[in-house]
């Protein structure tokens, strides 16, 4: 395994929306192409047949572990997600297990999987793992923990007097997005580690680089639309002025 994709499992540990790596590189890593066209201009450009449907588990879609589980002509059987209508778990959320030998204790969700609706409470609901790699020695065991679903496994926690609720998403007088607690009312905020990433640990106290586009520039509109054409736009960036009457022009 390359140095590469032990950084990257070590630095990307949440799902492909939450993750602190661009869209492009996830999609380059698990972009698996079966035929494309050849190249040339009696050829169709961008046509190929390429992989849609994968398996997720534990690892990030961007790690070395993720492509050996979904190695070409390795399929496994669908397995049925329940869809959740609006997200509501993030990194650092206190929540409360419902099930199994760690029920009624909190944790921190430290691992987001939302292509499975998983998450992954810090040190709870846990299983032992051997490490061991020769038949004639018994290795050494670890504790690791084990995904929950957010749907019937855990529950957020209420800030306000430390019990799980069922929360739903409202709206502030100052049009802010937030969750509230269904039982008492109040608002659970989101905490700040969910802005985490390779960059910042807050979007606040990032600096920018000088190797990096400013954000000003990156924002800055440099175009604006005008309906004439290119000829017309060169004449008069030129401060030109046509004679003449210009022919015709229909616009489609």
């Amino acid at each position: 395994m390359r140095l590469t994709n032990l950084l990257l499992q070590r630095v990307g540990k949440w799902s492909k929306q939450y993750a602190n790596l661009p869209d492009r590189y996830i999609e380059r890593t698990m972009n698996q192409v079966y035929w494309r066209n050849p190249k040339g201009i009696q050829y169709k450009p961008d046509a190929e047949i390429k992989r849609k449907k994968f398996k997720f588990g534990l690892h990030r879609p961007w790690t070395f572990a993720f492509r050996q589980d979904n190695q070409p002509g390795r399929y496994s059987s669908k397995i049925f997600i329940e869809p959740v209508k609006e997200w509501s778990f993030f990194r650092g959320d206190r929540v409360e297990i419902l099930v199994g030998k760690d029920k009624g204790k909190h944790g921190y969700v430290r691992e987001i999987i939302q292509e499975r609706n998983w998450v992954i409470v810090e040190g709870l609901n846990t299983k032992l793992k051997s490490l061991a790699e020769d038949k004639n020695f018994a290795g050494v065991f670890i504790q690791t923990e084990q995904p929950l679903l957010v749907t019937t496994e855990v529950a957020l926690v209420d800030p306000s007097d430390l019990k799980s609720t069922p929360i739903e998403w409202r709206y502030t007088e100052e049009g802010e997005k937030v969750r509230v607690s269904l039982r008492s009312g109040r608002i659970i905020p989101v905490p700040a580690s969910m802005e985490e990433t390779i960059d910042y640990k807050s979007k606040k106290s990032y600096k920018e680089q000088a190797k990096d586009t400013l954000a000003d520039d990156a924002s800055a509109i440099t175009f604006q639309p005008a309906l004439k054409t290119f000829e017309m736009d060169i004449l008069e960036s030129m401060g030109v002025k046509a004679e003449g009457t210009p022919p015709k022009t229909y616009w489609y």
